[in-house]
C-alpha cells in the first residue's frame, strides 16, 4: 500500500528498466530520487531499479544493465516509474503492463518520463486522464489513445497519482516537482542546486520557448525577475514590472512568454506561493505576516493561492513540511 502518510524517506521509488530504455531518463531518476544527500541528512527515498530480465540492453545497444532486482520489486513501489523507449510503435511487454496495472490498483503513484506515457496508456491506466509526452509523438499518441486527455507543449502534467513529463530534460522538471510535493520547497531547491538546474520551471511552461536570436542582454528578464523576488512584499503587479523594465505591459508579456514560457502574472503568483511555502516550512511567521511578506495582501488570498498551487491550505502545508 502507499506510504503517503508515512515519512517521505520511507517512500519507495522503483524504476522499471526495459529493453531499449533511454539511459538519460534513467539517469534523471537516479540523480533526483536515488542519491545519498549528506546536506539533507541522507537519502530522500528508498530507491530501487528492476527489470524483466537479468540483462537489459539499453537504447541502441550502447550498454547493458545487469545486477538489478527482478520485476517483483515493482510490486513494492510507492512510486513506480515506468519504462520509456524511443520505439513507441513496439508493444510493451505484457509482464511490464501487468506490473503497472497492479501498482495502479493498489494506489501507487505512477510516473512516465517522455515516451513512458505510451507504457501507461498501453496499460490502460490513462483512460480519461490528463497526460503529456514529447511533442514529436503528439499526433501518434492521440491517434492510438484517443481516450487519453493529451496536453501538448507543456513540460509535465500532474494528474494526482499519475504524472507524465515531456522529452528528456523535462524529466528533471517533473522529478523536482515530485520532490517538492513530497519534501517541500526548500529540499527541492537544494536538490536543484546540486543538479545546477532551474527549480522554477512549472509544468504549464511550453516545451519550446522562443528565445531572441541573438539574445540581447538588454532584453534578458534575469535582472527584472531578481528585482521582483526582492520586492514581492511591496505587492508589485505586472504594471510595476513593466515600469521597472522601462517597457510596455504588452512588450513585457511577449518577453515573458518568449523567455520563460509563462505570463508575468502567473510568474508573480508562483513566486509568491513559493516564498510562502518557504516561510511556512521555516515556521517563523504567522499567516498575516506571510501574506504581507509575499505581497498577496490578505490571509484569505493566501489560502486561496496556496490551495490552488499546492493543493494544501497554509496550515496543512506547515503541518506537513514545517521544521524539516
Amino acid at each position: 500500500m502507499s506510504k503517503e502518510n508515512s515519512h517521505p524517506r520511507d517512500h519507495r521509488v522503483v524504476v522499471i528498466v526495459d529493453e531499449n530504455s533511454n539511459p538519460f531518463e534513467l539517469g534523471c531518476a537516479t540523480e533526483v530520487f536515488g542519491l545519498d544527500r549528506a546536506e539533507l541528512g541522507g537519502k530522500l527515498y528508498d530507491f530501487r531499479l528492476c527489470a524483466p530480465e537479468s540483462t537489459t540492453r539499453m537504447r541502441d545497444g550502447f550498454f547493458s544493465l545487469t545486477s538489478v532486482e527482478d520485476l517483483g520489486a515493482a510490486d513494492t513501489a510507492d512510486t513506480l516509474i515506468v519504462p520509456n523507449r524511443p520505439d513507441t510503435e513496439v508493444p510493451r511487454r505484457q509482464e511490464v503492463l501487468d506490473a503497472v496495472r497492479r501498482a495502479h490498483d493498489r494506489g501507487a503513484r505512477l510516473v512516465g518520463f517522455c515516451s513512458g506515457a505510451f507504457t501507461l496508456a498501453e496499460a490502460g491506466v490513462l483512460d480519461g486522464r490528463r497526460a503529456t509526452a514529447h511533442w514529436q509523438w503528439a499526433g501518434v499518441f492521440r491517434g492510438r489513445f484517443p481516450q487519453v486527455l493529451f496536453e501538448e507543449a507543456v513540460l509535465f502534467v500532474d494528474d494526482g497519482d499519475i504524472l507524465t513529463a515531456a522529452g528528456s530534460a523535462a524529466a528533471l522538471d517533473l522529478g523536482l516537482h515530485v520532490v517538492r510535493r513530497d519534501h517541500g520547497v526548500e529540499v527541492a531547491n537544494s536538490v536543484s542546486r546540486r543538479l545546477v538546474f532551474d527549480a522554477n520551471r512549472d509544468g504549464g511552461q511550453k516545451q519550446f520557448i522562443e528565445r531572441p536570436v541573438p539574445a540581447l542582454s538588454s532584453e534578458s528578464l534575469g535582472p527584472l525577475t531578481s528585482w521582483a523576488v526582492e520586492h514581492l512584499s511591496d505587492a508589485i503587479q505586472v504594471a510595476d514590472l513593466a515600469r521597472q523594465a522601462h517597457i510596455s505591459v504588452a512588450t513585457l508579456h511577449r518577453r515573458f512568454i518568449a523567455q520563460l514560457g509563462t505570463t508575468p502574472h502567473a510568474w508573480l503568483t508562483r513566486e509568491r506561493v513559493r516564498m510562502a511555502c518557504r516561510l511556512l516550512e521555516r515556521g517563523d511567521a504567522d499567516l498575516t505576516a506571510i501574506a504581507s511578506a509575499t505581497g498577496v495582501g490578505t490571509t484569505t488570498t493566501l489560502r486561496t493561492l496556496m490551495r490552488r498551487e499546492t493543493g494544501l491550505t497554509p496550515s496543512a502545508y506547515r503541518q506537513r513540511f514545517g521544521g524539516r
